[in-house]
């Protein structure tokens, strides 16, 4: 199963994939008319700074997510695909997969009084937030196929003298 990967030395915190999720996730999904939507479409992923690095914070879709075992409402459910998915007609706005997620990712709607979370763009073959990012800091990859990718690297980089 693909998943969506971080590259966080690409990153260079200008919000590309934020405003794609933001326009994925809108009526019309069209820049122009998300920017006039009201209420505002939510993202759902986070570009963050600290110590000079830049990275989007997006959600993991846990094996065993804690999110899912918080929710009590069973709102919070795993697809067919293994990624955890909302219905929103079930949430009750109790905020407890918001205070479990250990990635602070699960926002909520004040005016729906519902949480919002990433849905990996699942109607899409590639998720908006890895379409959007200008510098391919957002990847969409089988877990193997990164790690290869990184072993590969690190040999390159050791034939060279950098390692």
């Amino acid at each position: 199963m693909n998943q969506v990967f971080v590259r966080p030395e690409r990153c260079m915190g200008c919000r590309s994939c934020e405003i794609g999720c933001a326009v994925q996730h809108s009526k019309d999904k069209n820049l122009f008319s998300a920017v006039l939507q009201s209420p505002p479409p939510k993202k759902r992923l986070f570009v963050e700074q600290a110590e000079g690095i830049k990275m989007p914070v997006i959600c993991r879709h846990c094996e065993d997510a804690p999110c899912l075992r918080a929710c009590i409402s069973g709102c919070l459910y795993k697809d067919e695909k293994g990624f955890v998915r909302r219905r929103k007609e079930r949430c009750i706005g109790c905020w407890t997969c918001i205070m479990v997620c250990p990635f602070g990712v699960i926002t909520r709607d004040k005016d729906a009084r519902i949480a919002v979370k990433c849905d990996r763009c699942h109607k899409l073959d590639v998720p908006a937030c890895v379409n959007a990012c200008p510098t391919g800091a957002l990847v969409l990859k089988d877990v193997d196929e990164l790690s290869a990718d990184k072993r590969k690297k690190v040999l390159l980089q050791a034939a060279m003298g950098e390692a």
